[in-house]
């Protein structure tokens, strides 16, 4: 008996209480979807297929790109079965796999974000050795290092999932499966898996965000060192597209960490809607930033269609 109920398949839930408006649910999610996977398959296309897009700043934005497309081809078919199909049922195996991807991207996220900062603080603050320290070998092996521990990272908290029992309710709190839902359902000692994403967290997170407003302190100095007004404004314009993404990220990350924190009195659909934010807006918003902000994107985009 303790061996069937453990191995019982999780249940992935939707929209509870408006299980009938799924269908219609399912419009503005799959149409966000597509937008998304449009959007950065064209920037990695661009980035391919354009050799002035060939420097440094474009390759850490293909990343950025690779790693929003992987986040939504990672949610988007259980999602979609869920609203579509009603396709609830999910394997221990594929639902660890899919919380391993989810964490592991988000930091890979952060990550990327960070080595954009620190393009934009060689590219501003020591222009004339830019192409030296940032080399095509050196780009790749921050990409590397970025990958590396976003997906080495989450292996201690993601392993103990395989082995643990569970012997309590499968109905998992979202479309898709997350560490902390998951965990929450095992009958075992979870204290390593409690304590291990706050170190996590405070560790890529916290202290991401930290050096990349310190890059961009160093940068304001060095930019208004600068005596020529324009020469001011086309220095800080480079960083604006950057910027964006960086607070389109984290302010997501922020508003969905209060909500877990805080707002446990408020309606479960405010954080399963808060989740969606997280997992939806970045990946469909930074395509649009880079080619609102970018002229030589523009330029790109305006010589393809053409």
């Amino acid at each position: 008996m303790w061996f069937n109920v453990s191995s019982a398949p999780f249940l992935l839930t939707g929209f509870p209480g408006l299980e009938a408006a799924h269908h219609w649910i399912s419009i503005p999610f799959f149409a966000i979807y597509i937008s998304v996977l449009l959007g950065n398959t064209l920037l990695l296309y661009l980035i391919k297929d354009d050799h002035s897009l060939h420097e440094p700043m474009y390759y850490f934005l293909a990343m950025l790109a690779a790693t929003d497309l992987m986040v939504t081809l990672t949610t988007m078919p259980t999602v979609m079965g869920v609203l579509w199909l009603n396709r609830r049922v999910m394997s221990h195996g594929a639902c660890f796999l899919q919380a391993y991807f989810i964490h592991s991207l988000s930091i890979v996220e952060s990550g990327v974000l960070l080595a954009m900062a620190y393009d934009r603080y060689i590219a501003i603050c020591t222009p004339l050795r830019y192409n030296s320290i940032l080399t095509h070998f050196q780009v790749m092996k921050i990409g590397l290092g970025v990958i590396m521990r976003g997906f080495l990272s989450l292996v201690p908290p993601i392993t103990p999932l395989f082995w643990f029992p569970y012997c309590r309710s499968h109905v998992l709190s979202h479309a898709f499966c997350l560490h902390q839902d998951v965990m929450k359902l095992a009958c075992a000692d979870i204290t390593f898996n409690r304590i291990y994403p706050i170190v996590l967290v405070a560790l890529t997170f916290f202290l991401d965000v930290s050096v990349i407003v310190f890059s961009y302190i160093l940068i304001l100095k060095t930019v208004m060192g600068i005596a020529s007004r324009e020469e001011r404004a086309k220095a800080l314009n480079t960083c604006v597209s950057h910027i964006s993404c960086v607070l389109v990220f984290y302010i997501t990350v922020i508003g969905l960490t209060f909500i877990h924190r805080f707002g446990k009195h408020a309606p479960h659909v405010v954080h399963i809607i808060m989740s969606y934010v997280y997992f939806l807006f970045p990946p469909f918003m930074n395509p649009i930033i880079y080619s609102i902000k970018t002229k030589q994107i523009q330029r790109s985009i305006i010589s393809l269609f053409s």
